[in-house]
């Protein structure tokens, strides 16, 4: 990149009334990056392709859809029958939701595991907790478009949770429908907001780039560079390997979109919607199903609306929740073993999400969910004062050098909160 920039002439030319290029040799072949990131690092990048992919297709999509309550349902099966390879592009954007959230929720974990969170990153933390926020939302108001049985009643259902907010709950409900039932003006504010969300995503990616570059890329070390030996150039080291990655993604990918392309879908939304019959169960598309789980473990309608939206607004909170100073799980002996529980914590919330909230299901619930809160409100900040870490790397080149290198004392090498 650095040679056209200096010996193109019209390179040269638009680079020095608009440094575009500059900024790309500097943003993506001389950033600095630690020599030792694995492939757990590939999905944040994984995660930008898919929001590109779901943008190209969904634009696409909207050349084709009515969003009109008599004609909506029709227009979809018009792009999947009539429009010239209509079907690919929906079942792409379909599937491509369920996708984004699979690299979307493995970038938090790793994050997790590997305390990218902690001091200087807590606002890059944040701005992803921001993005994770406005992709629910734009999932959600892009399930109730095709006009389904389950878009509708999902729609009925999720959007009467603000009706338990005190004074103003109905108000709100009344505003987001556009009226006093789930009808043609909701259908619009949905379609016009899922449409426009996605740039905002764009935008607050922009900020999560710019706040990640500010400090460079944590590591699974969690120590710091020290110098230009613990660091590699982005390119080409890092953009082959997200390529690689990149490539093993897209067979996942593909097979869905072309052999199971309803798998992760509700049979039911391939009825059209009825006010007057409800669904035998209603249930979110599965990326919603460990919050759905916890909204219907509390008994009490506010307490539970509370807790679900709270499950996620904690995440702001960690840099300040974990008291550990040392960054990565991997030196963290008792962490790292609770981490896994909550892994474990989640995959259950989930399963109980799919089902009926009666029985066995009911109690496990109520243990996840207990046990989702204690991890973050009680475990972090206790385990981080009493746990004894083991020792940290003396530098990121010591690590990676065949040998290893001399351990210096995990007190001595700890960063400050």
């Amino acid at each position: 990149m650095a040679a056209p920039v200096k010996q193109n002439k019209l390179i040269r030319w638009i680079d020095h009334r608009l440094p575009v290029f500059t900024l790309m040799e500097h943003e993506l072949n001389e950033y600095p990056t630690p020599k030792n990131l694995n492939y757990w690092w590939n999905f944040g990048s994984l995660a930008g392709i898919m929001l590109v992919i779901m943008i190209f297709t969904g634009v696409f999509l909207a050349m084709a859809y009515t969003p009109q309550k008599d004609l909506a349902f029709d227009s979809v099966e018009r792009i999947m029958r009539e429009v010239n390879y209509g079907w690919l592009m929906r079942y792409i954007h379909m599937n491509g939701a369920s996708f984004f959230f699979i690299v979307t929720y493995i970038h938090i974990f790793r994050g997790l595991y590997y305390g990218s969170y902690k001091t200087p990153r807590e606002l890059l933390w944040m701005l992803g907790v921001v993005i994770l926020l406005l992709m629910m939302a734009t999932a959600f108001m892009g399930y109730v478009l095709p006009w389904g049985q389950m878009s509708y009643w999902g729609a009925t259902v999720i959007t009467n949770l603000f009706s338990a907010v005190p004074v103003v709950g109905n108000a709100i409900v009344t505003w987001l429908w556009g009226g006093f039932v789930v009808d043609n003006p909701t259908l619009n504010r949905f379609f016009a907001l899922h449409y426009l969300l996605p740039f905002v995503i764009v935008g607050v990616v922009m900020l999560h780039l710019a706040a990640l570059h500010q400090h460079g890329s944590n590591n699974p070390l969690g120590i710091d560079r020290k110098g230009p030996q613990d660091s590699i150039p982005f390119h080409p080291y890092y953009t082959i390997k997200d390529l690689f990655g990149l490539g093993v993604f897209l067979l996942f990918y593909a097979a869905f979109v072309f052999f199971w392309p309803n798998l992760l879908g509700d049979p039911a939304n391939y009825i059209p919607a009825n006010p007057l019959q409800t669904p035998p169960e209603i249930v979110p598309e599965w990326y919603f199903l460990p919050f759905y789980a916890i909204l219907r473990s509390v008994p009490n309608k506010l307490l539970g609306v509370v807790m679900m939206f709270g499950s996620i607004f904690i995440l702001f909170l960690l840099p300040w929740l974990d008291t550990s100073r040392v960054r990565s799980a991997t030196f963290r002996p008792i962490y790292k073993w609770f981490f896994f529980v909550l892994i474990v914590d989640c995959v259950a919330l989930g399963i109980v999400g799919a089902h009926r909230p009666e029985g066995i299901w009911v109690v496990i619930g109520r243990i996840a969910t207990a046990y989702y809160y204690f991890h973050f409100l009680l475990m972090m900040p206790f385990v981080g004062w009493f746990e004894r870490p083991r020792p940290l790397p003396t530098s990121i080149s010591s690590a990676v050098l065949k040998g290893g290198g001399r351990l210096a004392g995990a007190g001595a090498t700890m960063e400050k909160p």
